[in-house]
């Protein structure tokens, strides 16, 4: 497969549903290539990090124009939003690389990426739990200084 994508082409073309929400100013398939400077204002991301990325294989080779600057395509901004949501999840890098080259090497890893996804889904849902902990603890202690300030008001009134 040319470009790793978020939409995995075999012989039918399925869409994955973790591709993000289409961005209004993205130009349409086919008239889709974008400078480096257009994805990292979409993205967010530096363009040293874009070219790391490609670099150690998490993003696929990106096309090039006739002198050489990348162009990239809204596939490849799909790509990004998901690698955007694996960030957040925590996943190491090297774990994101191993799940890109399991969508490059083809749905016979499907099984693969289900073990990779799950293991991540649990770690997110301990930290959740972790967090759900730590804003209670929060909560407490926000209304005992509520509680405080009440006190002393009433005391000073």
């Amino acid at each position: 497969m040319g470009a790793m994508t978020v939409m995995e082409t075999t012989s039918t073309t399925r869409t994955d549903s973790c591709a993000g929400p289409r961005q209004v100013d993205r130009r349409p398939d086919g008239q889709d290539k974008y400078t480096i400077s257009e994805v990292v204002a979409f993205t967010g991301l530096t363009a040293h990090t874009l070219r790391w990325y490609e670099r150690i294989g998490l993003m696929p080779h990106i096309d090039r124009s006739h002198t050489g600057q990348r162009r990239y395509s809204n596939r490849d901004l799909d790509w990004l939003d998901l690698v955007g949501k694996l960030r957040l999840t925590g996943m190491p890098v090297a774990d994101m690389v191993r799940y890109a080259e399991l969508v490059r090497e083809g749905d016979h890893t499907y099984g693969d990426r289900f073990e990779l996804l799950k293991a991540t889904r649990e770690d997110v849902l301990s930290r959740i739990a972790e967090l759900q902990d730590t804003l209670a603890v929060l909560d407490r202690k926000i209304n005992f200084y509520a509680d405080a300030g009440r006190a002393l008001a009433s005391e000073r009134s």
